[in-house]
């Protein structure tokens, strides 16, 4: 049988030729009146445009213009807004302002500081400038469930806070002393006053894209610097972008598979790092209201993330159980991974410092780290985080273990007794084998670009730190939050044996903080910090992730104020 591929060439059918598919030229169609009137009046508007004189702010000269004149000029105006600043701190008239004769030095710092802060260096040593014991307390709250976010603007004038049966409220900050009365004094404090409110938590809408609220407790709260958006995060995978000055809900993304844990503002910018229970880290720009990209890279769920900001775009996150810090570096796409785990030792201390005062039996506890929960940047180089077990890590980016471990930051509370270690009827002839349990570091915040953080728990205190001046060791400065704690605010933070100071079992009888503090905030007061510090602790009787804990207490926001000494 033949077929096509046998035949002879002359036997073959040939296909019919095909005519060519050449385009015709398009026929010049007669112009149109409404094209001639739209060309005619963009040339007369050019035209005009040409003809009417320049600006006055701009001249030919400024076309003729280099880049060296170009940034000389820029030069003097930003030290000519320097001058106006330092005149105004030092109470001089701008005009009669002389640099050179008032004080050359302070422009001097100033220029040193803001050079620091673009290279993302520590430049504030402000710990000991601070009257720990001068602190004034104010409580307040909207008769909710647990806060668990708390936040300030860059001013410390204005106050956003979240709590878990999705109510999101926003105060303004007045000082807690009355105008030309001394502090210390028992007289009424001034409580912030209640400008927005917005609750959610309608469950029966939890599949509507249209509902702009959350409808499952929130989990995290963040306010940018300028307090231009407020941005909270819940157990409902919603990512909800806020107007600060209203609490108008701005936009919803759904992109997190699973719930929101944490979200955190890049310095003074508006990028947003949102972190989430499914392992991921995801970028926003809120300029845009967009998203931008997402990290991965974690094994646990991620319950924390920081920015310092600065010149660099970076954040550091924990991922909980699987004890690990991710130090991102979004530019060039890539990450440094910090190991934590391990023991808390206490090795190098002495026996009869193992043991209480009159007690030669109880040591303190000896426990593993478990989960790292909290993190913060204190610049681009250093960063701490927070354990399970009590302990504070110091790290820095040129070593993968931390350069410092601080444990039982907030003591330990007392073994269960026998009756409930021991599921028998009768166990008066058992001993428990309880041990002590560490207290959580369950919220920390610092002051960016200085040696100040602040850490929380449920000791019914507010504990401060600062870093050594070689920024190789975390020091013990005091504690704020009560009269039974009052005694640990004279600690000497020159002393050079930390690890002997550990703080002993405390009562919270008397304490300003009543329950567990879910979050810390702290902004500087006045300008540059010289009125003090602001600090602001969200707490309630249940933790901020879960229930299986419940402490005695209040759901309320403490504010404090630090004065300068």
């Amino acid at each position: 049988m033949s077929s096509f591929f046998t035949r002879p060439a002359s036997q073959k059918r040939k296909r019919a030729p095909v005519a060519s598919k050449t385009p015709k030229k398009r026929q010049k169609t007669q112009d149109r009146p409404g094209e001639d009137e739209s060309i005619s009046g963009s040339e007369s508007s050019a035209s005009s445009r040409a003809a009417s004189p320049a600006p006055s702010g701009s001249s030919s000269g400024d076309e003729n213009e280099t880049e060296a004149s170009r940034r000389l000029k820029l030069a003097e105006q930003y030290l000519e807004n320097v001058k106006k600043d330092v005149a105004q701190e030092q109470n001089v008239d701008p005009d009669a302002f002389d640099a050179a004769d008032v004080d050359r030095d302070l422009i001097a710092v100033r220029l040193k500081e803001d050079v620091a802060e673009g290279r993302g260096r520590i430049y504030k040593r402000i710990a000991s400038t601070l009257s720990w014991d001068s602190a004034e307390c104010a409580r307040f709250g909207t008769d909710s469930q647990s806060v668990i976010g708390v936040g300030m603007d860059g001013t410390g004038k204005y106050a956003w806070t979240a709590s878990k049966d999705c109510v999101v409220a926003k105060w303004e900050l007045q000082s807690l002393v009355n105008p030309g009365e001394r502090r210390g004094t028992n007289t009424t404090r001034r409580k912030p006053k209640q400008l927005a409110y917005r609750k959610g938590g309608t469950r029966k809408r939890a599949g509507d894209i249209k509902y702009k609220h959350h409808t499952a407790q929130i989990l995290c709260l963040a306010v940018s610097h300028d307090g231009q958006f407020v941005a909270t995060g819940g157990a409902d995978r919603r990512l909800i972008i806020w107007r600060g000055s209203d609490l108008k809900p701005l936009k919803v993304f759904t992109h997190h598979r699973d719930a929101v844990m944490s979200l955190a503002f890049r310095g003074k910018t508006n990028q947003l790092f949102s972190a989430g229970k499914d392992r991921t880290i995801k970028i926003w720009s809120l300029d845009e209201l967009a998203y931008v990209e997402t990290l991965f890279g974690h094994q646990d769920e991620v319950v924390d993330v920081t920015a310092v900001g600065g010149g660099q775009e970076r954040c550091v996150s924990v991922g909980a159980r699987d004890r690990t810090s991710r130090l991102w570096k979004v530019v060039e796409e890539s990450q440094l991974v910090f190991r934590g785990g391990g023991l808390t030792s206490l090795g190098k201390l002495g026996p009869e410092q193992n043991r209480e005062e009159g007690d030669e039996t109880t040591e303190r506890p000896r426990a593993f780290e478990g989960s790292v929960d909290r993190v913060i940047q204190l610049d681009s180089q250093l960063f701490v985080t927070g354990s399970d077990n009590g302990s504070l890590s110091l790290f820095a980016l040129s070593k993968k273990k931390p350069l410092h471990v601080l444990p039982l930051s907030h003591g330990y509370d007392e073994p269960l007794p026998a009756e409930q270690s021991w599921a028998e009827v009768d166990v008066s002839t058992r001993k428990t084998n309880a041990l002590p349990t560490p207290r959580y570091v369950t919220a920390m915040a610092r002051i960016p670009f200085s040696d100040l953080f602040i850490t929380g728990s449920w000791d019914g205190a507010v504990r401060v730190w600062r870093l050594s001046e070689d920024s190789k060791r975390i020091e013990r400065v005091g504690a704020i939050g009560g009269e039974a704690l009052r005694e640990l605010t004279n600690f000497d933070i020159t002393e050079a044996n930390d690890e002997a100071r550990l703080p002993k079992r405390t009562t919270t009888g008397g304490s300003l903080i009543r329950g567990v503090v879910n979050d810390l905030d702290v902004v500087e007061m006045g300008e540059r910090g010289k009125d003090g510090l602001r600090v602001l602790a969200g707490v309630g009787k249940e933790m901020r992730s879960g229930r299986w804990m419940r402490k005695s207490g209040k759901n309320e926001t403490v504010l404090f104020e630090i004065p300068r000494v």
